[in-house]
């Protein structure tokens, strides 16, 4: 699990994913093992589509085999968008940022990043 020296990066390539969120944790952003790139989340946006109910959303960084929690359980009121990541956060080589809901499609994500390398 490395990262490239940023000071000596020569490329950052920005991106957005977006993603219907179901109830297995899928990754919305991967960063592959060995591809020499770090990966800068810089927002995460998930909207709760539903017109009436709430949902709880969990959101975690995915390394070594762990998923270490962002949001548990955190409740999206209907027809409401919540800002999960204000500050940046970095992905090292083979971590994801996975995304889970408890009713599937109930939520809507969108994640602005930069690849690094």
């Amino acid at each position: 699990m490395a990262a490239p020296n940023l000071i000596s990066a020569s490329q950052i390539i920005g991106d957005t994913a977006v993603q219907a969120v179901g109830t297995s944790a899928t990754a919305i952003v991967t960063n592959s093992a060995a591809s020499g790139k770090a990966i800068k989340i810089n927002a995460l946006y998930l909207s709760n589509v539903d017109g009436t109910d709430n949902t709880a959303v969990d959101v975690d960084i995915y390394r070594s085999s762990t998923a270490y929690r962002l949001l548990s359980g955190v409740v999206v009121a209907a027809k409401t968008t919540i800002d999960v990541i204000s500050k940046p956060i970095y992905l090292k080589e083979g971590d994801s940022l996975r995304l889970t809901a408890a009713v599937a499609s109930d939520i809507e994500a969108v994640c602005s990043y930069e690849e690094i390398s």
